[in-house]
Order: structure tokens, then C-alpha cells, then sequence
């Protein structure tokens, strides 16, 4: 037996100075703090905040059956405590509000393009946006093996085989699991074409029947790798 090639394949930050006391009547008369000062703005705790930040590149393409994560690094100056929020989010995809990742697996019926996406972090008082992304789920390129093989014409005992019926052909992604089986009812078919195989290692072999059920040895096991 004899495997051949055969596949294709994204704050403004206003800052509201709230000022204690009574001005002047003078019209240049400024509000000052304790040490003579300009008053800076303030914060519901009494100091100013900053706002946190928020980096990373999202991955813009993932295919059907393959896994999408995107973990984006977030600080605060402050050391305030962050959540995060997601706008416009596939329903394929999991969001975690505590760290911000995003991750999940697509499946064939989530083939198509996801746009206007936005991460944004968040202190309480202040938030940061990843600049707004897509993501274009595609479907995988699927491939195929052609088997070719030539008809055994003896029995283990070197008598002529002459009840030949058929063949049965093993393979999987495991040379010690070849856990899927197509059976062929003609001794005269000589090639069988193996199709919609996804990207991975498979693994094949083969086995003749004769017309009262006996199954022989199973052949050598080959590989091929559709990438």
C-alpha cells in the first residue's frame, strides 16, 4: 500500500476642580491651597488620580475548531484595583471581566468576520481602551489521502487466494489507535480516496476479506501529515 499527496490547502481625562471658600472681588484672584499653590484637582478620597492603561495585540484571525486567546497587560499608577469591560463580543468567545482575557473556539458555524471589538480597563474613576479590532474566524482547509494498494493473491499458508471480497482500511491520529474504519465490498478496487481530513498526523493500514468474513493481518501502517 502506497499513500500519495493529495490535498490543498483598538480619555480624555476632565478634571473638575472643586473649590472651597469665597473669591475676592477681585476678578484675579485665585483659589490657592495651604502652601500658596494653584489647588490641584481631587479625587472622592481627597487626592488626584491617574488613569491605568491598557496594551496588547489582539490576534485579528483564528479558524473553525482552533483556539483564540488574548490575555492584554493592564496597570494602574495608583495601584487602584482593576476590571475590565468588552464591547460588541462574539458569542463564540469567553470574557473574563476580572482579567481581562479573552479566549475561545470557534466552531464551523461561527465562519465570518467579528468587528468594532473593544477592550477597556477600569480604576473606578478613570478607564483606557485597546484600540477597537476585529476578528475573522475562517474555515479550515481540509484535506485528503489517496490509497493505492495491489490485491493479495495467496493465503498465510501459500495456497492461491481465491475467494477474495474486499478490504478494510484503518486510520486515525494515533499509530495505536487507528479508530476509524471504512470497509470496501470489492476485491477489485484498487485506490480509495480518504477526504475531509483536518489538519493533523494520520495514521493507515490495511486488511483483506475473503467471502466468508476472515479478516487477514492488518498491513505495515503509514503515515501522512496534512497541514
Amino acid at each position: 500500500m502506497q499513500a500519495f499527496n493529495s490535498h490543498r490547502w483598538l480619555v480624555a481625562l476632565g478634571l473638575a476642580a472643586l473649590l472651597a471658600g469665597c473669591f475676592e472681588s477681585n476678578p484675579s484672584a485665585r483659589a490657592l491651597n495651604g502652601t500658596g499653590s494653584p489647588a490641584s484637582p481631587v479625587g472622592p478620597s481627597g487626592s488626584s488620580n491617574r488613569s491605568p492603561s491598557i496594551s496588547g495585540q489582539p490576534p485579528t484571525a483564528v479558524k473553525a475548531g482552533e483556539t483564540y486567546d488574548f490575555q492584554p497587560s493592564a496597570s494602574d499608577p495608583d495601584n487602584d484595583p482593576l476590571s475590565f469591560s468588552i464591547r460588541n463580543k462574539p458569542n463564540w468567545l469567553a470574557f473574563d471581566s476580572s482579567t481581562g482575557r479573552l479566549s475561545g473556539v470557534p466552531g464551523d458555524g461561527d465562519v465570518g468576520s467579528y468587528e468594532e471589538i473593544v477592550i477597556a480597563v477600569s480604576d473606578g474613576k478613570a478607564s483606557a481602551e485597546l484600540p477597537v479590532f476585529l476578528v475573522d474566524v475562517t474555515q479550515v482547509a481540509m484535506g485528503s489521502v489517496t490509497l493505492s494498494w495491489t490485491p493479495p493473491s495467496e493465503n498465510t499458508d501459500g495456497s492461491p487466494l481465491t475467494n477474495l471480497a474486499g478490504y478494510k482500511i484503518y486510520f486515525g491520529k494515533s499509530q495505536n489507535s487507528l479508530d476509524q474504519v471504512v470497509t470496501i465490498n470489492s476485491p477489485g478496487v484498487t485506490t480509495y480516496v480518504i477526504d475531509n481530513l483536518s489538519p493533523s498526523t494520520y495514521f493507515f493500514a490495511m486488511s483483506s476479506l475473503n467471502a466468508s468474513g476472515v479478516e487477514s493481518e492488518r498491513s505495515q501502517t503509514l503515515s501522512k501529515t496534512i497541514a
